[in-house]
């Protein structure tokens, strides 16, 4: 027998820090929210080792620890976590209605979509062996960790670019490697890689493996035209083609880009009246867990100013007016 469909406040479909603050935020506003994690729960943010560049931990933190942390502080408050992956949506009419994997469906006056984005890898085994010990999709995040290292870029758009670049900060020497002949990248972006000393250009190849035991200690490259391969040494892998946001669920009912990230249109307000959006799900700029809990904040607040505005109660019926 199928578990009867449950009323809360707002509800909020994500765990990462986005999701979280967004979860303390409403709790504390005497919301009562439900948040419901996804599975695996905690985001991005549970396969990444050191944090070092969230606010409040001068000596790091290891992101399934953060992300503990904050479960916890926002179910300190009230908030109600229920482990489970959303299957289905009906964002039509209020109240919204959300279906579950195995918890039944909840209907919720007000909804925060904080369900992220998640990095495109290589699909290689030793790839995937070797994450967070030398492999990286977030130079910003773990770019410090790599001074005086020579590093492999992976990429051909503005992403690829922008990472390579700002990791010539730390390393000593940067290979950017592209599986075709030109890159997509902006014309201005292209140019200043060129440019830069610290940056050799491999097109017309791929990463065949990951080399090393316990942490990155090169590439296996393979240029295309000539089927022939190379090790080269080096001391970490940053894959930049690009993330893929969590928004399948929504297709259909919310505006999407281009690209398929949530579309907001008065600070977290979605294209729905009533939903909102933080985090990843909306910002394929920063990526930060600062600014996704700095998002979440902003949702949560946008949301309990919304629901403080309405009546939730359904309209009266019209009237008909006779013919005179």
């Amino acid at each position: 027998m199928s578990k009867p469909s449950r009323h809360v406040r707002v509800a909020i479909i994500g765990s990462g820090p986005a999701g979280l603050t967004a979860a303390l935020y409403a709790a504390r506003a005497e919301l009562h929210p439900l948040l419901i994690s996804g599975v695996p729960a905690g985001g991005q943010l549970l396969i990444t080792t050191d944090v070092e560049n969230y606010p409040g931990f001068p000596d790091g933190i290891q992101g399934p620890e953060l992300v503990d942390l904050m479960r916890r502080q926002a179910v300190r408050f009230g908030t109600e976590v229920v482990d489970d992956n959303v299957t289905k949506v009906d964002l039509r009419a209020r109240p919204f209605r959300l279906e579950t994997g195995t918890q039944g469906s909840f209907q919720a006056d007000a909804v925060i979509v904080a369900t992220g984005a998640t990095a495109r890898w290589l699909g290689l085994p030793s790839e995937e062996r070797l994450k967070g010990k030398g492999v990286s999709a977030c130079a910003t995040c773990d770019g410090f960790f790599f001074k005086g290292k020579e590093l492999v870029v992976v990429g051909g758009g503005d992403t690829a670019m922008e990472e390579a670049l700002f990791l010539t900060n730390f390393a000593t020497r940067i290979t950017l490697v592209h599986r075709r002949g030109t890159f997509r990248a902006s014309s201005i972006m292209q140019a200043r890689v060129r440019q830069n000393p610290k940056i050799t250009l491999a097109l017309e190849t791929v990463v065949e493996e990951v080399l090393g035991t316990d942490h990155v200690e090169g590439v296996r490259l393979k240029h295309l035209p000539s089927g022939t391969t190379t090790d080269l040494p080096v001391g970490g892998l940053f894959v930049a083609i690009g993330h893929d946001p969590a928004t399948e669920v929504f297709r259909g009912q919310l505006a999407l880009s281009t690209q398929g990230y949530l579309e907001v249109r008065h600070h977290t307000h979605t294209s729905v009246e009533g939903v909102f959006a933080a985090g990843d799900v909306n910002d394929h700029r920063y990526r930060q867990a600062v600014t996704a809990a700095g998002a979440g904040c902003m949702a949560a607040i946008d949301a309990e100013r919304w629901l403080a505005e309405q009546t939730l109660v359904p309209p009266p019926a019209k009237v008909p007016v006779a013919p005179a």
